[in-house]
């Protein structure tokens, strides 16, 4: 029996194409892992109203972890046009999979690490490491929304707060309504999870990045929250900054930033801020992690003009799957990857398009699985 089972999820796009690089990597490397396919994406969407069935539930809960490719999605009017015809008119919704994936399986950190690696000709700058920590499974992104606003609801609103004011004489049906909802637990376990990161990987400090002098109740209880479980890391200094002078800072000194920890949204923009500073979303990586499983992804999208052509930058895939070996704890692997996709990138000799070279997906997977 392998001693880790893990899921496949290929997706959309070029989902297919970087996954078959990572496989090459995988293979190499010849983890005691038995990798079982699961279907998520458009087509199940397009065939059977559901991009992620329930079999594929099922499955992840069976799994240690999974690698997650790419995922395309679109505007829910454009979505219901692309169903097959016999499910039209049906009242079916297109939902994120993997929104639903960080809900169900209750993956509430999303690990973004950015990182300019040398030589890399699409740096802004080198010596940039961050890595942020952003909440993925409230905030804004909770889907608690509303349109047209409820009768009851807008009296209710009307009735507690005053600044609904300013929408008198607004219908309803002209007014659409998105919740922002924190929790204290989920406001902890995010913090928590950002100074564990720092402490164990020697970041001297972490930033808050909020909007509390407007935002005040949710991104107040943010900095309430982060302020106490500091004080349990006297070695690691807590710095806090409004999320709109934080993109400022990034571009103007982005050495200066190491462990990032936000909200959903926030941590959402930071973080594809940080990846642009180091090429862009070719070498960003992500983790939806929760107590139970991880979910590892790129965070590209699935650029479907380019699926199949196994021309796009594979090294997000490849980080995705050292950050996956980091999670299951086989450290040193993870580190030999990732020194294997730095040499690639330094030495300059095979490069994807995007850097100006004329390597293809496969051939850049496989000259970093010949460093292994």
């Amino acid at each position: 029996m392998a001693k880790y089972k893990i899921a496949l999820m290929p997706g959309d796009g070029i989902g297919n194409d970087v996954m078959d690089a990572a496989k090459i990597v995988l293979d190499k490397i010849a983890l005691d892992a038995e990798y079982v396919p699961a279907d998520i994406g458009w087509e199940f969407w397009r065939a059977e109203g559901e991009p992620l069935p329930q079999r594929t539930i099922d499955t992840l809960k069976t799994c240690d972890c999974a690698l997650f490719a790419a995922i395309t999605s679109k505007p829910k009017e454009e979505a219901e046009a692309e169903l097959v015809p016999e499910l039209q008119g049906k009242g079916l919704t297109y939902r994120s999979p993997i929104v639903r994936m960080r809900q169900i399986f209750d993956l509430y950190v999303n690990l973004r690490p950015c990182k300019a690696f040398k030589g890399n000709p699409l740096n802004f700058q080198d010596g940039i490491d961050m890595v942020t920590f952003r909440e993925n499974t409230q905030g804004l992104y909770a889907g608690v929304e509303f349109h047209p606003l409820p009768d009851d609801l807008r009296a209710k609103l009307e009735e507690l707060s005053p600044r609904m004011g300013a929408f008198e004489g607004v219908a309803s049906e002209d007014i659409a309504l998105s919740t922002r909802i924190f929790t204290r637990a989920g406001c902890q376990r995010i913090v928590r999870a950002a100074f564990e990161y720092a402490n164990k990987f020697g970041y001297p400090t972490v930033t808050l990045v909020e909007k509390p002098n407007v935002i005040r109740e949710t991104s107040g209880l943010m900095v309430r929250e982060a302020r106490k479980i500091s004080a349990e890391y006297p070695d690691i200094e807590l710095w806090e900054t409004n999320v709109d002078a934080m993109a400022m800072w990034m571009v103007k000194n982005p050495q200066n930033y190491g462990v990032m920890v936000s909200s959903n949204m926030f941590g959402d923009i930071v973080s594809d801020l940080a990846a642009q500073l180091v090429g862009g979303l070719g070498f960003a990586a992500s983790g939806n992690i929760g107590d139970d499983l991880a979910i590892f992804e790129p965070t590209h999208g699935s650029a479907p003009k380019y699926a199949g052509q196994y021309k796009v930058n594979p090294t997000a895939m490849l980080l995705a799957v050292k950050l996956m070996l980091d999670w299951l704890g086989e450290t040193d692997t993870a580190q030999r990857l990732e020194q294997a996709i730095a040499e690639v990138i330094e030495e300059g000799e095979t490069r994807t398009y995007d850097m100006d070279g004329d390597a293809t997906t496969l051939e850049m997977a496989q000259a970093v699985a010949d460093k292994l």
